[in-house]
């Protein structure tokens, strides 16, 4: 994909998005852009299908509406809530924690600056950049394995981990679109875009697609 090619290629996949199913945090802030819901939400999801955390997110929520409220409950309730969730025990751990440095530090608030979200406990760059993005519409590029995956596919950067495409896409990704880019990608990557034969055939922007690492497709 040539640099200049991207604009295109956004522009159409807006349009097919809206047939797509928007990954679970986009939703979420579709119709209630809580950050602090997001937030647990996307540490909930870490190495869990958003099928799964779809389910769990609102039976904890439903138990713990806020920081206040989740630091009430202990580790094993919360474990139990969340389960199967992957890693659920050390989740329900860094939940409260979390909790707890929010009412502590922020006054119960979730702080809209990417270092302070970093030092959250099981808080990386991914999680902390969807809170900007989702939940407070502010500047952040997220890296999740199909931003990272389909962002390579295309040619588009030449990275090896998530971190690396995040920084070769804040050098290069037009600013416009940075807080869209992960939810188009994560719609395109579940629907069309899969990690192991893609459905190439069905792809709107296969004219701009280097096709990078694929060697079987539909």
């Amino acid at each position: 994909m040539q640099d200049h090619e991207i604009h295109e290629t956004i522009a159409i996949l807006r349009e097919c998005a809206r047939q797509w199913q928007p990954g679970l945090v986009d939703d979420m802030a579709r119709v209630e852009p809580n950050p602090y819901h997001i937030l647990i939400t996307t540490v909930l999801s870490l190495r869990t299908k958003d099928t799964m955390t779809a389910q769990v997110a609102p039976r904890l929520f439903a138990l713990a509406d806020n920081p206040h409220e989740m630091v009430r409950l202990t580790p094993e309730k919360i474990a139990e809530t969340i389960y199967p969730v992957g890693f659920y025990r050390t989740k329900a751990k860094n939940i409260i924690d979390i909790s707890q440095r929010l009412i502590d530090e922020y006054g119960g608030q979730v702080p809209a600056d990417l270092d302070a979200l970093l030092k959250l406990p099981g808080v990386g760059r991914k999680t902390a950049n969807l809170v900007l993005t989702a939940g407070y519409n502010l500047p952040g590029i997220c890296v999740d394995t199909h931003v990272h995956r389909i962002s390579n596919r295309w040619g588009y950067v030449h990275t090896k981990t998530p971190e690396e495409t995040e920084f070769a896409l804040r050098a290069k990704l037009p600013p416009e679109y940075w807080i869209e880019y992960n939810g188009l990608l994560v719609s395109m990557g579940q629907t069309i875009c899969h990690p192991t034969s893609p459905w190439c055939s069905k792809c709107p922007v296969i004219q701009f697609c280097a096709r990078v690492g694929v060697t079987r497709s539909r």
